[in-house]
């Protein structure tokens, strides 16, 4: 018996593996639900919520309680609000992770199989995730703001005193964005230990160093700083000389750049 052999056949060509993905049309919905699911299924989104929690609540009554004595010159809604630096370095580590977790485990290139345009995959991580972290993070600078007040007694005030309740949305919007930042990081990175170096320089370091320059030099850059800039968002005193809704236009555009700068990568490099 004769055995023919194939000569055309190339035998240094990978074998292709049909994942049973490839010809899936998912919707957008779809992959809502799938991010949903990631999302859930991690035990770090529960403890990095509870810690942001807890550092919020918790850091705002101690600071409330230590000034409860005297606040002359000191903003008693910031005071009660002032856990919301804390909460958003539990918030934006919980967002590196949300996209660099993929990369480590490789589980990213399953996503991507399914939805090979890829856009619409981070789009689908920023709307959840950005939509469950404001729905933490409102009642929480809530409740952290009315035990603040309660803390502070004859100096604290209502919810419905002059900047108080914008203060409060402004919190949770600033904790949001940030987060969505510390995604666009994950994804521009690929790295958590990176990601989360670069977020923390940002958010926490930056200011500090620009307290080294020179008057005028501080006085032009310390404002327009990501942290500052949302800062105002839950400070009823302007201290840096942008309003409520400069700080929110100037951090909004610092996330637009985040998450344009990771799309642009995602579609044009390799998994």
């Amino acid at each position: 018996m004769t055995t023919v052999i194939d000569t055309h056949t190339d035998q240094s060509a990978p074998a292709r593996v049909d994942t049973g993905l490839a010809g899936m049309k998912i919707g957008f919905l779809g992959i809502l639900r799938s991010e949903w699911t990631k999302l859930w299924s991690l035990r770090s989104t529960y403890l990095t919520l509870a810690t942001a929690v807890v550092l919020m609540i918790g850091i705002g009554t101690m600071v409330s309680a230590v000034n409860a004595g005297d606040i002359r010159g000191l903003d008693p809604i910031y005071l009660s609000l002032a856990g919301v630096s804390f909460a958003q370095l539990a918030i934006g580590v919980l967002g590196v992770l949300l996209v660099s977790g993929e990369y480590s485990t490789g589980s990213i290139r399953t996503s991507l199989t399914a939805v090979p345009s890829r856009l619409p995959v981070l789009a689908a991580k920023i709307t959840v995730f950005a939509g469950v972290v404001f729905a933490v993070s409102l009642p929480t600078a809530v409740v952290s703001f009315l035990i603040g007040q309660s803390v502070l007694g004859d100096a604290g005030v209502s919810l419905s005193a002059d900047g108080a309740l914008r203060s409060v949305f402004g919190a949770a919007a600033y904790v949001t964005l940030a987060g969505v930042i510390g995604v666009a990081f994950g994804a521009l990175l690929r790295n958590t230990a990176g990601a989360v170096a670069t977020f923390v320089a940002i958010f926490f370091l930056l200011s500090p160093v620009t307290q080294l320059l020179p008057g005028s030099v501080k006085s032009s850059i310390d404002p327009y700083l990501p942290s500052n800039a949302g800062g105002v968002l839950y400070n009823s005193v302007v201290t840096n000389g942008l309003s409520p809704l400069a700080g929110f236009a100037l951090l909004f555009v610092y996330t637009i750049a985040a998450v344009t700068g990771a799309a642009i990568l995602l579609r044009r490099r390799d998994v």
